[in-house]
């Protein structure tokens, strides 16, 4: 499969947003099988149930769900951090009792690249708050519009 410059791919987590509080954002690099990286141009990945975990001082991706042919589609995968940055986020989430979360999935030219955040889980009342607002802007926006 040749890549062209301009094609893009673009996996996005919705349930990132609305679930959790997010804080920085970090870009990794991302261990793939070939077959993996068919799905993922074909946008037949889900990162909606998936984290990054930080196991023997390297981060893995978690239950994202790539199907492919040859391995398991929920299998981890290894996450390429600098071990700087490795220790620094281990601190930031041994301090501030923090979760990663991936957010999206993308390409830089040829190489796939996943986005992750820093994340504090949202309790049930944030989220119907987050609802209600964005209800009475929809209603102000369609008033508006109706003028």
């Amino acid at each position: 499969m040749i890549l062209n410059e301009f094609e893009k791919m673009l996996i996005i987590n919705k349930k990132a947003n609305y679930n959790y509080k997010l804080f920085e954002r970090y870009e990794a690099g991302i261990s793939l099988k070939g077959d993996e990286v068919k799905t993922l141009f074909s946008g037949r990945a889900d990162l909606s149930n998936s984290y990054v975990k930080i196991i023997n001082g390297e981060l893995y991706l978690i239950n994202a769900n790539m199907p492919s042919i040859s391995s398991d589609p929920q299998r981890s995968r290894k996450l390429l951090v600098h071990k700087a940055e490795i220790t620094s986020i281990w601190s930031k989430i041994r301090q501030k009792k923090l979760t990663l979360v991936p957010t999206k999935l993308y390409n830089k030219g040829r190489k796939i690249k996943l986005e992750f955040a820093l994340a504090k889980g949202k309790k049930e009342f944030e989220k119907r708050q987050v609802i209600k607002k964005k209800d009475i802007e929809r209603e102000i926006e369609k008033e508006l519009k109706d003028r």
